[in-house]
């Protein structure tokens, strides 16, 4: 009679590889939710920043402080954005941070990917840690 089914050494050999691939899988998952997360922090900062140039356009100025993320950038009855951006995160050093003299302004975002094409190229550590854990992405007003 024949034994139909795997040995131990087989099924041993086949979770080893399972578990090889989960741990390979799982680190490069990882990777692509950070730079999915940086992708929507630079977009949101460029939305921002044609809200602002639009609220430039119309008033004179640019405004001297932004509400809270979630709320209206409006004045004087016209709306330049219904939501300013929150952070995906939203948390810890990865805010969206603003900051105007009325004639200019800076936006200023952290990046999780540090090797990220389009990062300062000086890290802003006054928001942003040293460069190992993220970096400064900012804009200025054109």
């Amino acid at each position: 009679m024949k034994n139909k089914g795997f040995s131990l050494i087989e099924l041993l050999i086949v979770m080893a590889i399972i578990g090889v691939l989960a741990t390979l899988i799982t680190a490069n998952f990882s990777g692509v939710r950070n730079k999915t997360r940086d992708a929507q922090r630079k977009a949101d900062l460029k939305q921002l920043q044609l809200a602002l140039e639009t609220y430039r356009s119309d008033q004179g100025a640019y405004p001297a402080s932004l509400a809270t993320c979630g709320s209206a950038l409006s004045s004087g009855g016209t709306t330049y954005i219904q939501k300013i951006p929150c952070d995906p995160l939203n948390t810890g050093q990865f805010l969206y941070r603003y900051s105007s003299t009325g004639t200019a302004y800076t936006l200023i975002s952290c990046l999780e990917n540090t090797n990220d094409s389009q990062k300062d190229s000086t890290n802003n550590t006054t928001y942003c840690t040293g460069g190992t854990t993220n970096w400064s992405f900012t804009l200025n007003n054109p």
